[in-house]
């Protein structure tokens, strides 16, 4: 069995926190590897295989290993307890030791939160919607509704798809300049009519805008390294029938 890849930051630490690459999975095919996507076209049980690896590597058990039905949206769940039903939401927080929150990404910003001072964590699935939204505006407030204060909170952003990569329409380039026309400063020019978006710097402008206390970007492009993400941009590009995702998780 090959082990598991963890991306871990230094600001995060002392707590026990991962973003877990494709690396070391039991998943085969398109899914090759570490693939924590219980919404994908995988078996079942492969996918609970590959989930209690995840939560082997953190310490707890498969059933504290915490997820929400993510739907792009600015919605936060406050956790207490293990949950029974996955609510749709795309962020959570929690104060509660022994729970590890985790959110599914494939080119999608995985952000992870810790205020260590406060022991109050969050972790947050965060596309162009989510964050154009504000859902990591909500989950930073979330958590001080919890404890944590904003210029103690570490927020992290994971395995995301690169400016390089992320080619987008003027569509796109409008809603965002509907928003605030300073948003321009996120696209590149592409070819033609295309423009480059750059999804990790926009993540990084909104959490320092928030005001957290310290917030970074791993510097990984999930469509550029085939072997150790998955992409669903990629797997577009491929005509592939379906993709792996990645998962990221933190826990106090």
């Amino acid at each position: 069995m090959m082990t598991l890849e963890i991306l871990t930051s230094e600001t995060l630490s002392p707590l026990k926190h991962g973003f877990f690459t494709r690396r070391g999975g039991a998943s085969s095919g398109v899914f090759q590897g570490l693939n924590c996507g219980s919404g994908s076209s995988d078996q079942a049980e492969i996918v609970s295989i590959n989930r209690a690896r995840v939560a082997s590597a953190l310490g707890i058990e498969p059933t504290h290993l915490v997820s929400v039905h993510q739907v792009h949206s600015a919605t936060v769940v406050t956790v207490t307890e293990p949950l029974k039903d996955k609510p749709r939401a795309d962020a959570m927080v929690t104060s509660t030791p022994g729970i590890a929150l985790s959110v599914l990404s494939a080119d999608c910003q995985p952000v992870l939160f810790a205020d260590a001072k406060a022991g109050v964590i969050g972790a947050a699935h965060a596309g162009w919607r989510g964050a154009l939204d504000g859902v990591l505006e909500s989950t930073v407030d979330a958590m001080i509704a919890l404890g944590a204060s904003r210029e103690h909170i570490a927020a992290v952003i994971g395995p995301s798809i690169s400016q390089r990569a992320y080619e987008v329409g003027p569509e796109f380039f409008e809603t965002f300049m509907a928003e605030d026309p300073a948003y321009a400063r996120f696209f590149a020019g592409g070819t033609n009519d295309r423009l480059q978006f750059d999804l990790p710097g926009f993540g990084l402008a909104r959490l320092r805008e928030a005001g957290v206390g310290h917030a970074e970007w791993t510097r990984h492009c999930t469509f550029s390294d085939p072997q150790r993400f998955y992409s669903y941009r990629r797997t577009t590009h491929a005509k592939e029938a379906d993709y792996g995702r990645l998962i990221s998780a933190i826990t106090l």
